[in-house]
């Protein structure tokens, strides 16, 4: 969530100096539409996965293997809550209510961000917010998206905030990071990999998997 949570900040951040739209693709949920919520408008498909507001934690627990094979492991703690949860002893009731506050605070977080960006009441959010994805026509009727659109239609309504009627006027400039900063599995493609074959429905649904999860594209006046 922490991710999420940076991105979301430097958009709001952004968006108290200039216009922010967000476009949607094929999936922009959770910490996807946690970091959307700040744009004035929210550009979604009909297909678009998104909402799916939570917090989950998962830890996966060993101990009933390692006892059939033979295996004990000692653990000495500081405190009855360090080292929970832990893969090699099952989660105390202690432990579990721990966890819980922290998932529940989390959640909050996540709630109030969604209420703030999208001007709505943190119990309505609440109302929404039990885990599940919408689809983009979904999410639109329930205020989550304020319209059904390509990242086409997005640009164009972004322009006409600006009073821009030229496009030629404001060029959209994508946003790519070095390769350095990419995971070695994002490396094995050229990063303007759209740009290269544009009109590729394949190779558009590539460079959401091998790009970056944020803002990828900028106006420039």
């Amino acid at each position: 969530m922490t991710g999420g949570e940076a991105l979301h900040d430097a958009i709001v951040r952004f968006a108290a100096r200039k216009p922010v739209v967000v476009s949607m693709g094929g999936l922009a949920a959770s910490a996807g539409y946690m970091i959307a919520v700040p744009a004035a408008r929210i550009f979604a498909m009909p297909s678009t996965l998104t909402g799916s507001i939570g917090v989950i934690m998962e830890s996966p627990e060993f101990s009933g293997l390692l006892g059939k094979l033979g295996v004990s492991v000692d653990t000495i703690v500081s405190g009855p809550l360090k080292g929970q949860p832990s893969p090699t002893a099952p989660l105390t009731p202690e432990g579990r209510e721990m966890l819980q506050g922290v998932v529940n605070d989390l959640f909050g977080q996540f709630v109030s961000m969604v209420a703030q960006g999208r001007h709505m009441t943190a119990d309505h959010v609440r109302s929404l917010a039990d885990g599940r994805p919408y689809t983009g026509q979904q999410a639109l009727a329930l205020g989550l998206v304020d319209q059904i659109g390509t990242e086409a239609d997005a640009t164009a309504w972004l322009r006409k905030r600006l009073g821009a009627s030229d496009m030629h006027a404001m060029p959209v400039s994508p946003l790519l990071r070095p390769d350095g900063l990419r995971p070695w599995y994002r490396r094995l493609a050229p990063r303007n990999i759209v740009t290269v074959l544009p009109g590729s429905q394949a190779l558009a649904s590539a460079r959401a998997w091998l790009g970056l999860d944020g803002p990828v594209a900028i106006l420039q006046p």
